[in-house]
């Protein structure tokens, strides 16, 4: 197949697959504007190839090929019309569009119930558009993702314990490398949403449990924590260890706070590391390790203390949230909000949010048992993140 006229029929067929797909009124044809490599060849023999190429396309029935008027023998085609998009993909050696997405959404939709974000992505699909720049023919990324998040979920269950990104690959998919090209799509799966923005792959390979550098759990105050090998009052401004050797509090705070952001946690913790309060960072969202740690902590402590949460006031802050609240609430606790109200956000420093991500937030701010604060942002309108009101 003549390369100039394999590149005229591709691009006929991405244009013919809009048009099936009804994200293009137009008929599907390709003008002269579309065309100056083919009108640009200067050889005869070149010329010839190519048009051998164009009419065996058309005598399959594919297109329709509009001769220069003014010169019928020897000139130029000037127009292509496509006839029919699966003849020209056979032709060209490929499946329609719209059999890659018939073929991708239904091996989705087995995973609907675990994962309802995927009805958003084969809507995105379904208009010709991609998710994470993938689409209908990368179905294999996103059941490889699916996969990747239930392995590590069944892990939690077991002994909720954070493991190597790569001895996971490699358990997985006997390839190390593998879950590392897998970040996109995990991180649509565990948002739940197409148009949440990327965030930074640790965070979400330690939503899971996963890492490349297992990194401490940061805890600021005048509080003695109970670990594997000793028991001791915190140092100052705060202090890290691994999530499996903390095992309590030997002391009753008068609370305990997370909080999302790292420049916020230095900053409180310097401030308020001589109070006998507990500050925990969660470095976003906190890995099922982590939540383990957090349950003991506060199944040492009487429900009477007061559990706060300070995150950002977007959709991410609020899913973090929802999620502390499960923990906290089966410790016998409750949490609460901390300078998450519109209130506590300085106009300059608003954030305007879609309609979408507003009712997300009131999703998720009901989920962590403060629906009036839901309410309360959606009529705001706007979000912000943490450090700004630090």
């Amino acid at each position: 197949m003549d390369a100039i006229a394999q590149q005229l029929l591709e691009k006929l067929l991405v244009i013919g697959n809009k048009a099936a797909a009804g994200v293009r009124s137009r008929a599907a044809a390709l003008t002269a504007a579309h065309m100056a490599d083919y009108h640009g060849l200067r050889s005869l023999p070149q010329k010839s190839l190519c048009e051998t190429t164009l009419l065996a396309a058309g005598r399959q029935g594919a297109i329709s090929l509009t001769k220069d008027k003014h010169n019928p023998e020897g000139g130029f085609f000037q127009r292509i019309d496509l006839l029919d998009v699966e003849i020209l993909a056979r032709f060209l050696g490929q499946a329609p569009y719209s059999s890659h997405l018939a073929l991708a959404s239904q091996q989705l939709n087995d995973h609907l119930g675990n994962h309802p974000v995927l009805s958003e992505v084969i809507q995105k699909w379904a208009a010709m558009g991609k998710v994470r720049s993938l689409g209908p023919s990368d179905v294999q990324t996103w059941l490889n993702a699916i996969r990747v998040i239930s392995f590590c979920a069944e892990r939690a269950i077991k002994d909720a314990i954070s493991i190597p990104i790569r001895e996971a690959s490699a358990k997985l998919f006997n390839n190390s490398k593998r879950i590392e090209r897998l970040v996109a799509p995990v991180d649509v799966l565990l948002q739940g949403s197409i148009e949440s923005p990327p965030r930074p792959i640790p965070e979400v390979l330690g939503e899971i449990g996963l890492f490349r550098e297992e990194q401490p759990i940061l805890m600021a105050g005048n509080v003695t924590i109970i670990r594997t090998r000793l028991t001791a009052q915190l140092d100052a401004p705060y202090a890290g260890f691994a999530a499996y050797s903390v095992l309590g509090l030997a002391s009753t705070p008068t609370l305990v706070m997370t909080i999302e952001n790292l420049t916020t946690f230095h900053s409180e913790a310097k401030r308020r590391c001589d109070e006998p309060i507990l500050l925990i960072y969660t470095a976003g969202m906190p890995s099922p390790a982590w939540r383990a740690m957090y349950a003991r902590l506060l199944s040492s402590i009487p429900s009477t203390v007061s559990i706060f949460h300070w995150g950002d006031i977007d959709e991410g802050g609020f899913r973090i949230a929802a999620t502390l609240a499960n923990v906290v609430l089966a410790t016998g606790h409750t949490l609460k909000p901390f300078a998450m109200s519109p209130t506590d956000v300085p106009l300059g420093m608003q954030n305007k949010a879609s309609a979408r991500t507003l009712d997300r937030i009131r999703h998720f701010a009901t989920a962590s048992g403060w629906p009036e604060l839901g309410d309360e942002i959606v009529d705001a309108g706007f979000t912000v993140e943490q450090e700004s009101l630090a």
